[in-house]
């Protein structure tokens, strides 16, 4: 049975840390662009989670009940309406600030995060928002002694679907103007600018991708747990950028290795000892790391330009 134990824990941090993971990339790509905490990006998750959930009550009503279809369709709008959202943030909040003083756009992040939070709760409500499960079923991997390894559909969903997206954005970034844009960015913004390469276009789609992101991650959020809320962004949000700085922040392989690290403290944690201080061990050992590691277990040191 402890073999077994051992099994389903590995399988349940494999999902949550795939799930952290691609939060984690929005906050990593924005970082490695403007050295920006984008505190906002949490909610913007959340945002991504209510347009699903809409998305698909609207879907269902008009006829569609071919749930792989109607979840196609949902995907679409979520991460087209998201990324709007994304797009809007940067745009309104941290465009006009981007050459002022370090701490402004910090405060005008956070500042967002909380308009989002009780626009939700104004536009919605503050109740909770339930959708009955849409995927069910699952696989049996092992049994013994009365305790079955159970590795369901929806976990099998988020782990390939942040398998895929991570190698694509891995394309995008290595193989594609955008990410060669990105990368003459995060070294040097006005050498960037001065080359040819269009500054504010390319913090433009990098949030519009981070949008977009959210969106899947949001859409998966709802499709496991079936419940969403105006406050699960801050939530999700701090755990995901925990993952962020604890891989590297601004490092994509950082993100995916943060986030399997938060997935493993939490579901191990919460397996042998209190569930109420799986957050505490978490952040706790977020501490340890950056003592020995400040720039996280795989991000760069930052070089002064002079």
């Amino acid at each position: 049975m402890t073999f077994n134990f051992l099994m389903q824990n590995l399988i349940n941090a494999l999902q949550w840390g795939s799930f952290y993971a691609l939060i984690a990339l929005g906050y990593s790509m924005v970082y490695s662009i403007l050295m920006l905490f984008n505190f906002a990006h949490g909610d913007i998750f959340m945002v991504g989670t209510f347009i699903a959930l809409i998305a698909f009550l609207a879907i269902m009503a008009l006829g569609v009940t071919m749930i792989p279809l109607a979840l196609f369709i949902v995907l679409i709008i979520a991460m087209v309406l998201t990324a709007v959202w994304g797009w809007s943030v940067e745009r309104i909040a941290y465009r006009p600030l981007r050459d002022s003083f370090r701490l402004a756009p910090l405060i005008t992040a956070i500042g967002m995060s909380i308009v989002l939070q009780n626009f939700i709760q104004v536009a919605q409500g503050a109740r909770v928002k339930p959708l009955q499960p849409v995927i069910t079923g699952g696989y049996q991997i092992f049994e013994e002694n009365g305790f079955t390894v159970i590795v369901s559909n929806i976990q099998i969903l988020i782990v390939v679907t942040t398998l895929v997206l991570m190698g694509a954005f891995w394309l995008v970034i290595s193989r594609t103007a955008l990410g060669r844009a990105q990368r003459a960015c995060e070294q040097d913004r006005l050498m960037a600018s001065l080359s040819g390469v269009d500054v504010d276009r390319t913090i433009s789609l990098t949030f519009v991708l981070g949008g977009a992101l959210a969106a899947v991650a949001g859409l998966l959020y709802l499709l496991y747990y079936g419940v969403i809320d105006f406050y699960i962004g801050f939530i999700v949000g701090i755990k995901a950028f925990t993952a962020a700085v604890f891989g590297g922040i601004g490092s994509l392989p950082g993100a995916m290795l943060g986030g399997l690290i938060i997935g493993l403290i939490e579901t191990f944690w919460s397996a042998y000892f209190t569930i109420e201080y799986k957050d505490v061990a978490a952040f706790s050992m977020l501490a340890i790391v950056l003592i020995f590691f400040p720039t996280g277990l795989l991000g760069r040191p930052e070089v002064e330009k002079v």
